[in-house]
């Protein structure tokens, strides 16, 4: 495996560091770094399967739960900084996928990848929303998705904590997505809600796409990503995922493996193509790019870096 450059450089203040020229270009084509299944560094191992898995697997999971547990948390742990970490080192766009947990009497709300996390979902939001306080020129996109086990009481519940939350610091719809402009405003929180409750808050945004290649090596993500390049871009915000996937015959067949080596052991390619990409208006530019164990290697860097293709 290829000797790996952890990035060490703090983006904490990237945002507000960009030159003039790029404060009044629409958040849309500038380049944004993005963290994929961003709160899967604290999974709770014990913790029981979504609903959401499939009944075999359930029942596996239920006699071998050995074998799997130590599986899943290998497979299903996307990153291992925590969320002020992933700030820090310059993330603006999260992937938050949340849940209520079965027979829980509480209304506590969890995130989850195939299992849930130790951290809850509004003590994590408290703790984003005081990051933001002390960095108050940095713009960051929250994309809140699945919500299983979530009725529209439990829905309502959690858009009022959020607008108690982040209170003016989200973004309207119909705002002007510029630096200067949010700046002026004092907005500095996208949220995009991808459930029909959104179209009743004007404070949420709707789904933003997120391109998925679904595909275990790094060769064949960049030929998707390069196949949905040359269909053109969406108007708005939207996501090229970098992020590699493998199926569960795969896993069972490499014990030894991980989703983070397989990261790794794919990083020089992908490092490659990232570094030709470019944001922008164009229909082939890219806007938020997504990927797995942004810390371990310099994927804020690469990304941030790109805005100055606009210069």
């Amino acid at each position: 495996m290829e000797h790996i450059i952890k990035d060490d450089i703090n983006h904490e203040d990237w945002m507000s560091c960009l030159p003039e020229q790029l404060w009044d270009v629409p958040l849309t084509h500038l380049s944004i770094p993005g963290s994929h299944d961003a709160m899967s560094y604290c999974l709770d191992i014990t913790s029981p399967l979504l609903r959401s898995e499939s009944d075999s697997f359930r029942l596996l999971d239920g006699v071998f739960c050995c074998f799997t547990r130590p599986a899943i948390y290998r497979w299903a742990t996307t990153q291992v900084q925590n969320i002020v970490e992933q700030l820090q080192a310059g993330i603006r766009y999260f992937d938050l996928r949340i849940a209520h947990k079965q027979y829980d009497p509480s209304n506590e709300l969890y995130f989850t990848h195939v299992i849930y996390t130790y951290a809850t979902v509004v003590e994590t939001l408290q703790a984003v929303a005081s990051w933001l306080e002390s960095h108050p020129k940095e713009i960051i996109i929250l994309a809140c998705s699945h919500f299983e086990g979530m009725d529209y009481k439990r829905h309502e519940e959690f858009i009022y904590s959020l607008k108690k939350i982040f209170g003016s610091k989200l973004c309207p719809q119909k705002a002007l997505l510029t630096l200067r402009s949010l700046w002026r405003s004092g907005y500095q929180v996208v949220l995009s809600y991808e459930d029909q409750s959104a179209s009743r808050h004007k404070e949420l945004w709707p789904h933003i796409p997120y391109i998925w290649a679904n595909k275990p090596n790094a060769e064949e993500l960049i030929d998707y990503l390069e196949c949905q390049k040359r269909l053109g871009r969406p108007d708005g915000f939207f996501v090229a995922g970098l992020n590699l996937t493998t199926d569960r015959c795969f896993i069972a067949s490499h014990p030894r493996v991980s989703l983070q080596t397989l990261t790794m052991e794919n990083w020089k390619r992908v490092k490659e193509w990232l570094e030709d990409q470019k944001p922008g208006a164009e229909p082939t530019c890219l806007n938020i790019i997504a990927g797995d164990f942004i810390g371990p290697v310099p994927f804020c860097s690469l990304v941030i870096a790109l805005n100055k293709k606009l210069l």
